[in-house]
């Protein structure tokens, strides 16, 4: 004659009661940390006194503090450095050492100023169409006289200049 529940058998209850009670957006309370005899096996009796005094609560969600919330974030300050005339890099130059000395790529938000610090970060916005996207500097030039600024062809995309090969922009270097 059988007189005891099995753990795994005891187990497998707790978890099916435990998943109901999730789904049901309620947290079980019940005596999972109760010992148990030494032959692994509750007796009938104390099997339905532990499911009789479980107790299932509601979960409650406790608010989560964002970094948003818990301190601003500053925005970054941008000096105007004026308006010019920008195009763009030839696909040609894809893959070529740069001035700072890494590889240009067409794909990324880069561009060559004469003058600014490599890795500056440059807010370019085409007079034209209000477009602005943000490059940093990795090489110089440009070397066509008149020209302020050369930026990548994802940058020029951006910024709708493509089609004419150069358009006049305003650039604000971005401080943070």
């Amino acid at each position: 004659m059988k007189t005891g529940i099995s753990t795994a058998t005891l187990k497998a209850r707790s978890l099916r009661a435990a998943l109901v009670a999730v789904s049901l957006g309620m947290a079980p309370l019940a005596a999972s940390t109760a010992a148990t005899p030494s032959g692994n096996a509750l007796p009938l009796e104390a099997s339905a006194e532990i499911a009789a005094s479980a107790e299932i609560v509601p979960l409650v969600e406790a608010p989560i503090d964002t970094p948003a919330e818990s301190q601003p974030v500053e925005a970054a300050v941008a000096t105007p450095l004026g308006s010019g005339s920008a195009s763009y890099y030839a696909s040609k130059f894809h893959g070529r050492r740069t001035a700072s000395g890494e590889a240009f790529d067409n794909g990324a938000m880069t561009a060559a100023h004469r003058s600014l610090p490599f890795g500056s970060l440059v807010r370019v916005t085409n007079i034209a169409n209000g477009r602005s996207v943000v490059v940093r500097i990795n090489d110089r030039g440009p070397f066509t006289r008149g020209r302020m600024i050369d930026v990548s062809r994802a940058a020029a995309d951006e910024l709708g200049l493509v089609a004419r090969g150069h358009a006049t922009v305003e650039l604000e270097l971005i401080e943070s």
